[in-house]
């Protein structure tokens, strides 16, 4: 039997072995429920298949988003926060509004003059991530390797991009180590096209979605335990809108972990996280992945960003060194990246929404401090690379045949790709368009 069918045999039992709906993932740990607000743990149970005999990695291509952060917005703590001081000064709050009332009053105070930075957790997410990089694959940073670190503007993405390579060089002080953010790289690293990010805001679509966010948040119990008056409730409350805030509020604070000892999870069922999750997983999807819903084109916002990848990863394959290309961004470029890669089921289209939360689920494709690695393979005097995928640093599947699985070949792989948007530029006129978002 070949190699490749018993690593895949061997996987597929696995995962029969190890496989649980969404919900039962978020009953046994409600964090995941925060989706993009997930705070990335490391990988769990990750294990690496070995490279085909006589293959070693020296080049790994990366995209990379931001570490926990302080939220964008004060108002994310400060909506829920001041809904909750009204009634309370009107006296309608029960001991447990007052207290979360008071927490949130506390992540407004912390929050105070950060708003969207790195948080102190998100430093030591990328450092860690670096760390086992360079110790899952020593031959790609040996030497005096070369590092090209890219990030987009955006203070929180710096500071990321600037603690993993100061890891990656603690760890070999010989590296050399080149980073930049500007404006310069901004049609790739933090770009996209007016035409498909515009189908996200069809009526239909935004009609869809508003339905299915109604359906999928039930309030009543909740504002019976924070507030006295049901009749108060009833007359001067959004009650929907309330507890997705609050939802959202308490999805972010898990990204201070080491700041705070807060929680409001407790607050809310676990079928309330869940159902909150199952919502917010279909507008992700709708809005930034696959769905035929917005014509399966919003993976193709990062068509600029995977040229780029393509291009480097030639570039350095001919140039035969060893060492990284590093990008650090975005949760809304590396989740259609990733559907873009066809990493896993990352580029599923499903056409039931019902379906989306069990074969489509956001908490395991970009979480904070989420990414995405191409590592390459060569083997001396053989002209062939090898390429593996690893999202959130375990192994996924491509979207090519291949007989060394989980290792694709990368003319293979690269062809894929390069045919796959060229025919995207080809139907869509957009594609031709210089205009970006």
């Amino acid at each position: 039997m070949k190699r490749s069918v018993v690593v895949v045999l061997l996987l597929s039992l696995v995962f029969a072995l190890d496989a649980q709906t969404a919900k039962e993932e978020i009953f046994s740990d409600v964090h995941r429920s925060g989706g993009t607000y997930y705070a990335y743990p490391g990988p769990e149970n990750a294990k690496l298949t070995p490279a085909p005999a006589g293959y070693h990695p020296f080049y790994i291509s990366t995209y990379q988003r931001h570490g926990a952060r302080f939220f964008l917005d004060k108002n994310d703590y400060a909506n829920p926060f001041n809904t909750l001081k009204k009634a309370d000064k009107l006296g309608k709050l029960t001991d447990l509004g007052k207290k979360v009332m008071h927490d949130l009053g506390s992540m407004l105070t912390l929050l105070e003059g950060r708003n969207g930075e790195l948080a102190p957790l998100g430093v030591v997410q990328h450092a860690e991530v670096a760390k086992r990089m360079f110790t899952n694959f020593p031959e790609v940073f040996k030497g005096d390797a070369k590092i090209e670190a890219r990030s987009t503007t955006v203070i929180r993405c710096i500071l990321s991009m600037m603690n993993a390579c100061l890891q990656l060089k603690a760890m070999n002080p010989n590296l050399t180590v080149k980073s930049d953010a500007s404006i310069h790289d901004k049609y790739y690293m933090n770009s996209g096209y007016k035409e498909i990010s515009a189908l996200r805001k069809a009526p239909k679509v935004q009609a869809f979605m508003k339905k299915f966010d109604e359906a999928h948040t039930h309030p009543a119990r909740l504002m019976g335990t924070l507030f006295t008056d049901r009749d108060y409730v009833k007359d001067s409350v959004n009650s929907g809108r309330f507890m997705r805030r609050l939802f959202t509020a308490t999805s972010n604070i898990q990204s201070h972990s080491d700041q705070t000892t807060i929680d409001l999870y407790p607050i809310f069922t676990k079928q309330e996280c869940y159902d909150l999750w199952t919502k917010n997983n279909l507008r992700w999807y709708i809005r930034y992945g696959p769905s035929p819903l917005t014509q399966s084109a919003m993976p193709f916002n990062q068509s600029r960003l995977l040229e780029n990848i393509l291009t480097t990863a030639d570039t350095c394959v001919v140039n035969k060194g060893n060492g990284a290309t590093m990008r650090f961004g975005h949760d809304t470029y590396i989740l259609p990246l990733a559907a873009l890669l066809e990493l896993g089921d990352c580029g599923k289209v499903i056409t039931d929404p019902d379906l989306v939360a069990n074969e489509w689920r956001n908490y395991k494709i970009f979480m904070m401090a989420s990414n995405i690695q191409l590592v390459f393979y060569r083997q001396l005097g053989n002209p062939d690379i090898l390429v593996k995928a690893l999202l959130n640093e375990h192994e996924v599947t491509l979207p090519v045949k291949t007989d060394v699985a989980p290792y694709y070949h990368w003319k293979d792989l690269s062809s894929y790709y390069r045919n796959k948007l060229a025919k995207f530029k080809s139907n869509f006129n957009w594609a031709q368009s210089d205009k970006s978002n």
